[in-house]
């Protein structure tokens, strides 16, 4: 295993933010993009360049989607991922554009939200939600890609029979171990006896779980959370996975960048433990 970094995709001072994780000793990083009109070739091209420049690999691409979102239990559902009618056929467009774009980088691995993906199999939505993804999930394999679904606003066992489902065999989990937390839906170390065999990408993040049914619960620093990091890498360990466990930290300012920075010890320390 490796200790990561997020490097957020933006129209200017990407090589300030490669800098920065190199001065940080980061060797690997999620690149995470909201914004489709910068998936373009010339904007691969650079990125690719700053890639090689400063020895930091792309894991993987974190593809982002166009419009709302509300990051709650009232109009989450409504707004999130393709589960929402409205969006579907425009985020799935996203979704194809963005692995695309992953593709001019060389990254294989592209990860998302899928949003609340339904519970019950007879649910009306759920049929429509299983083509989309199938559609997806056909496409990159076309181009031997792989669809990470980030772990949240569904429990362990939908992403399981979604992939069952399916069956392309390029469906994996992006575990996000806070996510499971501040949504309610699991256990991140309990989680891995449901979909261990399918982690191939880990979010280093921590939280609190919800104290109200409408809000999600906070995000913390790794290790002042519920979040077990000792128990969750000997799992993992247990399940194969050897990739990186990439820091989010979702503050900003000097704390963030304190915090990040005492996170990758903490981490590395346990990794050594291993």
């Amino acid at each position: 295993m490796n200790v990561g970094i997020i490097i957020g995709h933006s129209n200017e001072g990407m090589e300030e933010k490669f800098v920065q994780a190199a001065k940080q000793n980061f060797k690997h990083c999620q690149l995470v993009s909201w914004n489709p009109a910068l998936w373009t070739r010339e904007n691969a091209e650079e990125i690719a360049a700053l890639r090689d420049k400063y020895g930091i690999e792309i894991t993987a691409f974190w593809c982002g989607w166009s419009g709302p979102t509300r990051w709650n239990f009232t109009e989450g559902p409504e707004t999130l991922g393709i589960v929402p009618v409205a969006f579907r056929a425009q985020r799935l467009q996203n979704l194809l554009d963005g692995a695309a774009y992953a593709r001019l980088l060389g990254v294989r691995d592209v990860v998302t939200h899928m949003g609340f993906i339904p519970e019950n199999l007879t649910d009306p939505s759920y049929p429509g939600v299983l083509a989309a993804v199938t559609v997806l999930a056909q496409e990159l394999k076309r181009h031997d890609q792989n669809l990470l679904f980030e772990t949240g606003q569904e429990t362990p066992v939908v992403l399981l029979r979604l992939f069952e489902s399916i069956g392309t065999g390029n469906l994996y989990v992006n575990l996000d171990p806070a996510n499971l937390i501040l949504y309610g839906k699991g256990n991140p170390v309990d989680s891995l006896d449901v979909f261990g065999d399918y982690v191939k990408g880990v979010h280093a993040k921590d939280g609190l779980y919800p104290t109200n049914g409408r809000e999600l619960g906070h995000e913390v620093k790794v290790g002042q959370g519920k979040a077990d990091f000792p128990a969750l890498l000997k799992g993992l360990r247990a399940h194969g996975f050897d990739g990186s466990l990439t820091i989010e930290r979702e503050i900003t300012g000097e704390q963030q960048t304190k915090d990040i920075l005492e996170t990758q010890a903490y981490l590395q320390d346990l990794i050594a433990q291993l």
